[in-house]
């Protein structure tokens, strides 16, 4: 916790009703929520993360377990909150384009926000290119930083299949980037590290 202090105490604080406990969760889970619903589509991921808090705080008092199973419980609202987004959408005609507004994310400095431009436009445009259940894979294990086990229960479905998903997903990703010229293509791959 960014406090110092305990998971626990900032759990039972929080589900006591203290300010401070739940501005703490928030502040710990929020970016990689965040990061995960805007990396997955949701039109608006600020408000589905909103939307996620506020399930998240009107059923903490309920919640029993450990800082990785509370991650785990945060992602599947989470995730279900995406999916409620998705059918909303699928229900209305888009009114505004699909444009990544990173404006709200930048600095000032020219330099480092081209490179943030670039970096995101990259990194949305390879989760673009995976099937919606690989890309929601290797988004939880990799912004979510849950297990393969906690994957499985935030998607309902069994560990095998999470860890195929992932397999493919990360295989088509490095196989993307092998693709790149330039040196993060041909030899200088992240993922080449990894398979040694």
């Amino acid at each position: 916790m960014s406090t110092g202090l305990p998971f626990d105490d900032v759990l039972a604080a929080a589900q006591a009703g203290a300010a401070w406990a739940f501005e703490t969760l928030y502040r710990d889970l929020s970016p990689s929520v965040t990061g995960y619903l805007r990396l997955h589509g949701a039109a608006e991921p600020d408000d589905v993360a909103s939307e996620t808090f506020l399930g998240v705080f009107t059923g903490l008092a309920g919640f029993r377990g450990d800082e990785g199973a509370l991650r785990a419980w945060v992602f599947t609202i989470a995730h279900r909150r995406l999916v409620d987004d998705w059918r909303r959408r699928s229900r209305r005609p888009l009114v505004a384009d699909d444009e990544v507004d990173l404006a709200g994310h930048l600095g000032g400095d020219v330099e480092d926000d081209a490179f943030t431009r670039l970096g995101a436009q990259d990194v949305h445009r390879l989760c673009a290119l995976l099937p919606d259940d690989q890309r929601a894979v290797v988004l939880l294990r990799v912004l979510g930083d849950l297990t393969v086990e906690q994957v499985a229960q935030v998607m309902g479905r069994s560990t095998a299949s999470v860890k195929a998903l992932q397999r493919r997903g990360l295989r088509a990703l490095r196989d993307e980037l092998e693709n790149v010229p330039g040196p993060m293509g041909s030899g200088a791959n992240p993922f080449a590290v990894a398979r040694r």
